[in-house]
């Protein structure tokens, strides 16, 4: 700020705006920012030649920011559904499911000790505002607290009382605290600083310990000023409030203490109930300036009103000694912000006298109609010796925009499906949208912004010196054994203008006085009292003890209760509504309307209770309960439609016609057993009926409107048996030509009847039915660091979509750097999965953000495992046994970690890759694995070594073997290709072939006959066995899709059933990544396929069906042992499961025991959470209906015992029995089930 009264003109000699060592730039132009940020400015000015100012400060500049408002139709989707949303964008100058009900808990926030008895009440009620009949469980405890010292006559100890009085699975809690504060005393809208000669005015609370106003109380206010003391008594208004002035002439600028005490009872001092009556305290400091000129604004009552002019007021103390001889006016000048810009300005005159003290108040009008929310006030007048006199304040403005808009239902209630209207009124041209939700409670608070940015902070430096010894504290001389007390430098200075101006954001560069000078205080590590040390090197310790708001601690401030937020429900309108009159543009700007509610009720309904899934054939209890809200009772007949998906009967002793009363409800049951496969909708209708019998003794009545209501719910009817799936796949690439030819979808002889489901899937792109399924590649479980990485690595070839597998893997991480399956709770990182983890996250850093420091940690990590010889040592627990090669697992290792680092772009030439090249090298005279020659001949690929690639080639050529069209590499020879090793080494060597030269004979005519082989392998999800064959193989794939890729061309594939039907379709460049689907008519049978155009597309027939569990367990031995049911409620069992590795290896590979669940049944939450205590049990998940465990390994007849309690939800009768897949998760060949049913149907 510069600002010269009009009598006094100005030169400005200089003025230039520079950035930081950067450039200048014209002040003066007022085009675009193009240069935003942080700034220098300089100000020169010479009045006449009498006073100087050579100022810099730094200032933010900043462009013209918009204000985008995105509203989405609803908070949560579920997948597949559409999400809505609309972007506003203004200028600043505009200015899951629902529970059924929800459970609140009134208590105390606090009980004193004097209480001799509290209510507790417990409130359920469903959405609609209706009570929940049923009952509650609630349970009341008393926690303990420890102390350093405890009485030893009584241990002290957690007191709970169970109380039996229904929350379904909705529950809510409440706290309260046992407190010995019979009253709370605090100060409000009391300053924290004073100017002397003006009043000081505040206001003192008084409230009973739960937080209620308490009138008519007597309480004694005390100012400690010094050594002085004043106090007056005064009683609380209605509103537990006593208002208070103090005259601070006579304060003679020393900070002053407040003290508010209750005047009341007698307080208690026995240990067990003592009482205390607290009281509240308040710090204020004196306001500096030099000659004793102060202005002063006047706090508003309350909100100002957004529809007319306010008044600003404030009063005024000038001494004449601070005027010019013979002046008879002074200037005031006043600024107003609002959201962070000037919003209006101006000046004032008012007259002056300099042989007295001038005294008075000026006022000015604020118009308020464009300051919402809130309106930042500055009041400064500029002296004639150059001292500035300020102050600043907030003015709360209602929250109104200029755009008056409202809502109206045309009536507050309507039955569900009825008819209504929405009246909007608007300005004429506005643009309306409407976006309601059902229940709205609350927006954030409106923050205002102070102070400066980071960016331009002036941070002051600490003049304070520390003392050159240690202070004594104040009589350790006559002590004997004093322990040293040290003191510490701080100052605070907020009471003066340059903070006046810094609170509400302005810069300022003045000559003028605007700081205060700084006061040095010490404090006393010990006591933490307050110390200022004089000119004589003495120190003081300043009273009354109490803790400072600066220091650190606490102040005396009411811990206010918050309001919970409510679920918010699905959208049920989203419209842009124009309003009328032939106009689009209008200058009166944003508007929002005040939200209304509307309560869509029925005065009864049904509601229906059923599982999610059910086994087909198996039977369940079908509920319905029809709740009546209507003043009168009803005659309710109930019907269960007829459906030829189930069958249904009557419950023994049930009658489907009662009567309903008010506030009541009745349930309905039939047994329902399914018949059919896939969702099984259900419906019931309840229709009030005219009856002329009483219920009880109360006549039946007829609703006028709302009479039936019928509800449609479904159900999920799952085969019995295990899922299994069957695809092939045809790669077909064509040049202006056609090819026929025919593909034999067939079912074992054993299969679940009515299980079977074929589809086919056309794609013009060898990536579309990975990108399409990516969440599911696998169709396993992936809940370790390794498997995570299924979801992060293809995303790097496929989808970008990055950063939540990202996160997910930074949980898996080690402090030193490294990974492994189980994060932290393995004793040590591994270097395979660490070498993985470090070369994904290096190829996701051009798609999303990732910490450089995870991968150089990584890289670290390896770096510390690398041998003298230059190959790496194996740490930690490898999970796929297969990649070591049998030969020499370090040199296997070492190329992959090697392979790792030049894909991150480390030359060859770095320490680290030199070595472990050398070694490799070395080790590759000797080699006979073939794993490990498609491995190196990668390796070498990426390190550009043409003779070590070459030989790799010949020798992989003649190893490779051959299935139709196909080309893939095996481990053993005469083997079939059996496990995900023989995919991951085949798509080695496609990655080798396409990462480097072509060499001559391994062209892409080569590489095709590879993708042949690997694409017929995919699963029906994209995916193929496991982790590392499906990102390595996608890899691949990617690389070759890029290689061969032409937007040119477009092909019609035509599928004909066995009957004749036919499935067309047609790829061409605009939907080459369009999946195409479509089931089958006909599960099994030969189908014709054939294929015309130019261009390559992928074809995959997909054949799913269930199988009963195989009567003999072969790689694992597994039991599944239900114990006896509990006699309770809710019935309940353990089942045991046990399972014991009889394969041929000596070790396997990471273990997955999948527990698939009873219907009706869940798991207990104690029982879990036992089992995730257990060492063994690496991991375990939650999947709907599936409990999965997972072992690190189990060696050769090694057994292990899971106990799992079940605990029935829903009754189902003629259970199915539910199975346990027991599987080694990289050599899925070695797969038991077995299936277990319920003690308790």
């Amino acid at each position: 700020m510069w600002k010269m009264q009009s009598k006094h003109a100005a030169k400005v000699e200089g003025l230039s705006l520079f950035f930081d060592s950067v450039q200048a730039c014209n002040l003066q132009n007022k085009g675009p920012c193009s240069h935003c940020g942080v700034c220098g400015i300089r100000r020169c000015c010479n009045p006449r030649g009498k006073t100087s100012l050579d100022k810099t400060t730094k200032i933010l500049i900043n462009p013209p920011h918009n204000l985008l408002f995105i509203q989405s139709d609803k908070p949560i989707y579920k997948p597949g559904q559409t999400i809505k949303f609309r972007i506003v964008s203004l200028d600043s100058k505009f200015l899951p499911l629902l529970p059924k009900y929800e459970v609140n808990i009134d208590f105390p926030t606090v009980i004193t000790v004097q209480d001799k008895e509290v209510t507790l009440k417990v409130c359920a009620k469903y959405t609609y505002g209706k009570p929940v009949l049923g009952t509650v469980n609630a349970e009341v405890c008393r926690q303990s607290y420890g102390y350093y010292w405890r009485r030893p006559v009584r241990d002290m100890v957690n007191e709970c009382k169970k109380y039996s009085m229904m929350v379904d699975n909705y529950a809510g809690s409440a706290s309260s605290m046992f407190i010995h504060d019979y009253v709370n005393v605090y100060f409000e809208d009391t300053p924290d600083t004073y100017r002397t000669g003006m009043a000081l005015k505040g206001k003192v609370v008084v409230t009973n310990s739960q937080s209620s106003v308490m009138k008519n109380e007597p309480v004694i206010i005390y100012a400690h000023y010094g050594d002085k003391s004043v106090n007056v008594t005064l009683t609380t208004d209605i509103n537990g409030t006593a208002r208070f002035s103090f005259n601070t002439s006579d304060w003679s600028e020393l900070p002053v203490n407040f003290q508010a005490h209750h005047k009341g009872g007698k307080e208690r001092t026995d240990f067990e109930a003592y009482t205390y009556y607290p009281s509240g305290y308040h710090y204020v400091r004196p306001f500096h300036s030099k000659s004793k000129s102060f202005l002063m604004l006047t706090k508003a009552p309350e909100k100002l009103s957004c529809n007319s002019d306010a008044t600003v007021t404030a009063s005024y103390i000038i001494q004449g000694s601070a005027l010019k001889t013979g002046q008879k006016t002074l200037d005031f000048f006043y600024i107003v912000l609002s959201r962070g810009s000037m919003a209006q300005n101006g000046h004032l005159s008012v007259n002056v006298n300099t042989s007295k003290e001038n005294k008075g108040e000026l006022s000015f009008a604020l118009k308020t109609t464009a300051l919402t929310p809130y309106a930042q006030v500055v009041v400064y007048t500029v002296l004639p010796d150059g001292e500035t006199v300020a102050d600043s304040m907030d003015f709360p403005i209602e929250e109104c925009l200029p755009n008056k808009v409202s809502l109206k239902f045309s009536s507050p209630t309507a039955l569900p499906g009825e008819k209504t209207s929405l009246n909007l009124k608007a300005s004429p041209g506005s643009c309306a949208p409407c976006g309601p939700l059902i229940r709205v409670l609350g927006m954030l608070p409106v923050q205002i912004l102070s102070g400066y940015p980071y960016e331009v902070e002036e941070w002051e430096s600490n003049s304070c010196p520390y003392p050159e010894r240690i202070i004594p504290f104040v009589g350790a001389a006559r002590r004997k054994r004093s322990r040293p007390r040290f003191y510490y430098p701080y100052y605070v200075n907020k009471n003066d203008v340059y903070n006046i101006f810094k609170a509400v954001g302005i810069k300022i560069a003045t000559n003028s006085d605007v700081k205060a000078p700084v006061v040095c205080h010490y404090y006393n590590t010990m006591l933490m009292k307050e110390s200022v040390v004089d000119d004589g090197g003495r120190v003081d310790l300043v009273g009354p003890e109490m803790a400072r708001p600066e220091m650190g601690f606490g102040s005396n401030v009411e811990k206010r209760a918050q309001k919970i937020r409510k679920f918010f429900p699905e959208t049920w309108i989203w419209d842009l509504i124009p309003v009328g009159r032939g106009f689009l543009y209008i200058p009166v700007g944003f508007g929002v309307a005040p939200k209304i509610d509307l309560t869509a009720f029925k005065p009864f309904f049904v509601s229906l209770t059923l599982p999610y899934s059910v086994i087909r054939e198996e039977t369940f209890t079908l509920k319905a309960t029809v709740f009546n809200y209507l003043p009168k009772c009803i005659m309710v007949k109930v019907t269960l439609a007829n459906s030829a998906q189930f069958t249904a009967q009557p419950c023994k002793g049930c009658t489907y016609t009662q009567c309903v009363c008010s506030d009541e409800s009745q349930t309905f049951q039939w047994i329902v057993t399914p018949s059919e496969l896939g969702k099984v909708n259900i419906t019931v209708r309840a229709e009030a009926v005219q009856s002329k019998d009483l219920c009880g003794n109360k006549v039946v009545t007829l609703p006028d409107k709302g009479r039936v209501d019928t509800v449609i719910q479904s159900v999920l009817v799952q085969a019995e048996g295990t899922k299994q799936s069957v695809t092939q796949n045809e790669l077909i690439c064509l040049t202006d030509s056609s090819q026929e030819t025919s593909v034999s979808l067939t079912l074992p002889k054993v299969f679940v009847k009515g299980s079977a489901k074929s589809f086919v899937t056309v794609l013009g792109d060898l990536m579309g039915r990975a990108l399409r399924n990516i969440g599911d590649l696998l169709a396993m479980p992936y809940g370790c660091g390794e498997q995570n990485m299924l979801l992060f690595a293809p995303n790097i070839y496929i989808l970008q979509y990055l950063q939540s597998s990202y996160q997910r893997e930074l949980t898996y991480k080690h402090y030193d750097g490294s990974y492994s399956a189980f994060g932290m709770r393995d004793p040590s990182g591994n270097t395979w999965l660490t070498a993985f983890v470090m070369k994904s996250f290096g190829g996701a850093k051009n798609y999303t953000f990732i910490d450089q420091t995870n991968i150089d940690q990584a890289k670290e990590w390896l770096g510390r495992q690398q041998q003298d010889n230059g190959c790496f040592a194996s740490v930690g627990k490898l999970s796929n046994t297969n990649m070591m090669g049998g030969v020499s697992d370090e040199v296997t290792l070492s190329a992959y970690i090697t392979a790792a680092l030049l894909e991150l772009g480390i030359p060859n030439s770095d320490p680290m890759v030199a070595k472990s090249l050398e070694c490799l090298k070395e080790s590759s005279r000797n080699i006979e694995n073939t794993y490990m020659t498609a491995l190196l001949s990668y390796t070498f690929t990426l390190a550009g070594n043409e003779e070590m690639r070459r030989n790799l080639f010949n020798k992989l050529d003649n190893q490779a073997r051959r299935e139709g069209i196909g080309r893939y590499w095996s481990l053993a020879n005469n083997a079939k290709p059996t496990g995900s090793v023989e995919v991951e080494m085949s798509a080695y060597v496609l990655l080798a072939l396409l990462s480097g030269p072509s060499l001559p004979g391994f062209g892409l005519n080569y590489s095709a006959g590879i993708v042949h082989w690997l694409i017929s392998k995919q699963n029906p999800y994209g995916g193929f066995s496991s982790t590392q064959d499906t990102v390595v193989a996608l890899q691949a794939l990617a690389k070759y899709s890029a290689a061969t890729y032409n937007p040119e061309g477009s092909i019609t594939v035509t599928v004909t059933s066995p009957s004749g039907q036919r499935n067309q379709f047609t790829v061409n460049r605009n939907n080459r990544l369009l999946y195409q689907e479509k089931q089958l008519q006909e599960a099994t049978g030969t189908y014709k396929l054939r294929a015309g155009g130019r261009g390559c597309v992928f074809v995959q027939f997909a054949l799913h069906y269930n199988i009963p569990p195989p009567p003999d367990a072969l790689a694992f031995k597994i039991n599944a042992n239900p114990g006896v049911c509990s006699n309770t409620k809710n019935p309940a069992f353990t089942v045991t499961t046990t399972v014991r590795y009889n394969g041929t290896r000596a070790e396997t590979n990471m273990v997955i025991i999948n527990v698939r669940l009873l219907s009706g049944f869940k798991p207990d939450e104690t029982s879990l959470q036992a089992l995730r205590e257990d060492p063994t049990i690496r991991r375990l998940d939650l999947d709907e209906d599936h409990v999965i465990f997972y072992l690190d390994s189990l060696k050769k007849n090694q057994e292990k015992s899971i106990s799992l309690q079940l605990v029935q939800e829903v009754l189902v009768q003629n259970l199915k029995p539910a199975v346990v897949i027991v599987y080694d998760y990289y050599k899925i060949s070695e797969l038991s089930v077995i299936d277990y049913t319920s003690p308790c149907a």
